[in-house]
């Protein structure tokens, strides 16, 4: 007994010296296989329960995600890349292990049990854990973004800058696209210059825009300016009740009468008397529509002539 009692005296100091060292060895572990991946290390449920479990005199840093096709997470694509790049930047900066922090990405095909403990519904989720032991120990806390001035911010220690490798993929098809662009442009100029010089081409051009931007067209494309509108008797009123709105049905007929009939008529004479006529329906229903507009906007300063006070009678109408 007393044989038994002196080993365990003597194995005693051992025991505790390699329970001290065990948080110590295992980040030399993890560290390894990180470097030896140059990027995050790619966890399971175990691996993260060992990973995170206290005491541990280093920092952990791991991201939650879902990759596969089936669960349609967009952003955690996006995010991946950005992850991966900074653990490989983490590796190679921190050579000298200064910062003791493990990275590590847990999809959620591998860690199911640890997305229903931790209640997530969500992904991308990233989690930091600070020591638990030494000078940096610190309770634990959600983790913010941006991902590297986050970090540096929780990790003691010197923190590499991000070096993000050069995209020659971007830079060839940059390229290619601006080469094939001054090439395309080059072989049609000969047929594509006369048509852009083409004086008649910004004439026609000019007179659609003018036409279209002071003829109200864009205004009721725009507002959406009903024609008419019912009474809400079954009947149809053309003339708005309200202060700023005004309907103008019977000026599109008459635009459109002059427009559509009277080129079809054969008879010259005749062509000219319904154009003659045309216009001065279109005149008399425009200054009529102003004058109208004037009765339920006094301060509403156009006006057109013949009609310029407009019917008194219409304002009991309305």
């Amino acid at each position: 007994m007393k044989f038994f009692q002196t080993v365990t005296a003597f194995l005693l100091p051992l025991t505790a010296l390699a329970a001290k060292k065990s948080s110590t060895d295992k980040f030399s572990d993890y560290r390894s296989q990180q470097l030896a991946a140059a990027a995050p290390l790619k966890l399971d449920d175990n691996e993260y329960s060992r990973l995170t479990a206290a005491p541990r005199d280093y920092s952990v840093a791991i991201l939650l995600t879902a990759l596969e096709a089936r669960f349609g997470c967009a952003i955690c694509h996006e995010f991946q890349p950005e992850w991966d790049l900074l653990g490989k930047t983490w590796a190679k900066g921190d050579k000298k292990q200064e910062s003791r922090l493990v990275m590590g990405t847990l999809d959620f095909v591998n860690g199911q049990r640890t997305f229903q403990s931790l209640q997530l519904t969500t992904a991308p989720v990233l989690l930091y854990f600070p020591p638990t032991t030494g000078p940096d120990a610190k309770p634990d806390t959600q983790p913010l973004q941006p991902v590297h001035a986050w970090l540096a911010r929780h990790v003691a220690g010197p923190t590499p800058p991000i070096v993000r490798p050069v995209n020659y993929v971007k830079i060839v098809t940059t390229t290619v696209a601006i080469l094939g662009t001054i090439t395309a442009f080059t072989v049609a100029a000969p047929y594509v210059l006369p048509i852009i010089q083409s004086r008649n081409l910004w004439a026609a051009l000019s007179l659609i825009a003018v036409l279209l931007f002071t003829s109200g067209h864009m205004f009721n494309h725009i507002r959406k300016v009903p024609y008419v509108a019912g009474d809400g008797k079954g009947g149809i009123s053309y003339f708005a009740g309200g202060f700023q709105n005004q309907f103008d049905a019977i000026l599109a007929f008459a635009t459109i009468s002059l427009a559509l009939k009277v080129p079809r008529m054969t008879d010259p004479r005749t062509q000219g008397i319904a154009t003659l006529a045309w216009g001065l329906v279109m005149l008399a229903m425009y200054s009529y529509l102003l004058s109208t507009f004037r009765i339920k906007n006094g301060g509403y300063p156009f006006f057109l002539p013949p009609l310029l006070d407009g019917i008194p009678a219409l304002s009991t109408m309305l």
